[in-house]
């Protein structure tokens, strides 16, 4: 059972690109990467989980949500403000509906590579390598672009730092205080229901907070209302760029992937005896698993005892992604095995990569109704078993684009081709982000209330 961050390749290694044409070049710049500043530190890992570990008890809920897949080409602070700032909005309304902590954890910050259900791509009777994120190769179609090129882990790792330095002057530089609510709106979300229900949402809080002072309590000296604490995460799938972020923690000799405060392992990945679980049972980080309908319950468990054979709660985030009509019949037997065998997890809901369709004008589109299904049909079954629906996991962006059809805007088929400007794979704009954020608040609210009779 020995482990180093460099024992995974031993292991299959599924989805990460073997034919960079210079494997010594790839293999200087992940050196290079080994002497680089940590993106993260290893107390803000634990503090994530902690907190975490209340979200496994039922004392808070998780908040997850970003960019499917980020590009160096819009890279701008303006979207990385308008993500944050849709992901504040969502965190009020859940907080203020589940009257409990809502832990933020942004898809953020190092979410540049992704798997794909085919190496390859045709064009015109033109085959090519796949793109596979801009970590690894370019998204146009052409040769040179689609060649792996080992210097993008390099620029990866500027961006993601770049971006953290915006985030954490976000979230403790004034902008997160809770006097600023009415100041976070957008601009394109105005106009509609969603606004009308935030703007009334941040009324009562000012109020709140106007009240507080007028009896004393001077918000200023209080942390939760002047900053937010906001910690990243992303798919750990190349698994050379982890091992060169991956440290030995002064404090305690324990290792830590410093890309990010929390990695997971996708739907694609998670095979028991693959690389991608080697590598993550040796990091401290919290992992998080995707549970599509191919997980048998025992490999689940399997997974379990290899990640987290301490059954420390704050560890594992189970995120199920199984896609509207199927929760029901995946979910329920994956719930009865874990907490059967006494299992401290939390239980998420990605709504998102099982309900992805094609049209007819070859867009690849996500039907609002059938995110909103999924998420029904998670909480419904989570309660029926005994378990805490403990978060949601989103591919959002604080951008006005219209990816996915449907919501109290209406995007139809015919709207996609005006703003479709995903790399990858379609998210939801703020409107539709904000409004799954009130409806989960709604339900939480009716629990509540439900539970009081």
């Amino acid at each position: 059972m020995s482990w180093t961050p460099e024992s995974w390749r031993g292991k299959p290694a599924l989805h990460i690109p073997d034919d960079y044409p210079e494997p010594k070049a790839l293999a200087a710049v992940e050196g290079e990467l080994s002497s680089y500043p940590p993106l993260v530190f290893a107390g803000e890992v634990r503090t994530l989980r902690a907190s975490l570990a209340d979200v496994a008890r039922g004392d808070a809920f998780l908040l997850q949500g970003g960019d499917c897949a980020e590009s160096f080409k819009e890279f701008h602070p303006d979207n990385i403000r308008d993500t944050f700032r849709v992901l504040l909005q969502m965190s009020v309304a859940l907080t203020f509906g589940a009257a409990m902590p809502v832990v933020k954890v942004g898809r953020i910050a190092g979410q540049f590579a992704k798997p794909r259900s085919s190496p390859i791509e045709t064009k015109d009777g033109e085959t090519l390598p796949s793109y596979r994120g801009d970590i690894i190769n370019g998204m146009d179609f052409s040769e040179s672009s689609r060649r792996p090129d080992p210097q993008r882990l390099i620029k990866a790792y500027g961006q993601a730092a770049a971006t953290l330095n915006l985030i954490r002057a976000f979230a403790s530089g004034g902008y997160a205080d809770l006097r600023n609510v009415h100041r976070w709106n957008l601009e394109f979300v105005s106009g509609n229901q969603q606004e009308d229900r935030y703007r009334a949402l941040a009324d009562k809080i000012s109020e709140a907070i106007t009240f507080m002072e007028a009896c004393g309590i001077d918000g200023k000296g209080v942390r939760a209302m002047r900053e937010v604490d906001f910690y990243t995460s992303h798919e750990a799938l190349l698994l050379g760029y982890e091992t060169a972020m991956t440290r030995t923690d002064s404090t305690t000799g324990k290792w830590y992937d410093t890309s990010a405060h929390m990695v997971w392992i996708g739907d694609r990945t998670r095979q028991p005896e693959g690389a991608h679980i080697e590598f993550c049972r040796g990091i401290e980080n919290p992992i998080g698993v995707k549970c599509g309908p191919s997980l048998d319950p025992d490999d689940l468990l399997q997974i379990l005892d290899k990640l987290d054979p301490e059954n420390e709660a704050g560890r594992i985030v189970l995120i199920a992604r199984f896609g509207a009509g199927n929760t029901v019949k995946y979910l329920p037997p994956l719930i009865k095995k874990v907490h059967a065998a006494g299992r401290q997890v939390v239980w998420s809901c990605d709504p998102m990569h099982g309900n992805t369709v094609k049209t007819e004008g070859g867009y690849k589109t996500r039907p609002f109704d059938s995110v909103l299904t999924e998420i029904k049909d998670f909480m419904d079954i989570c309660r029926a078993e005994g378990a805490h629906p403990g978060g949601v996991h989103f591919e959002m962006t604080g951008q006005n684009v219209t990816e996915c059809i449907g919501g109290s805007q209406q995007i139809s088929e015919a709207d996609l081709s005006s703003r479709y400007h995903t790399h990858c794979d379609p998210r939801l704009n703020a409107n539709q982000a904000l409004e799954l954020a009130f409806i989960l608040a709604d339900s939480f609210k009716e629990t509540r209330e439900n539970a009081r009779e």
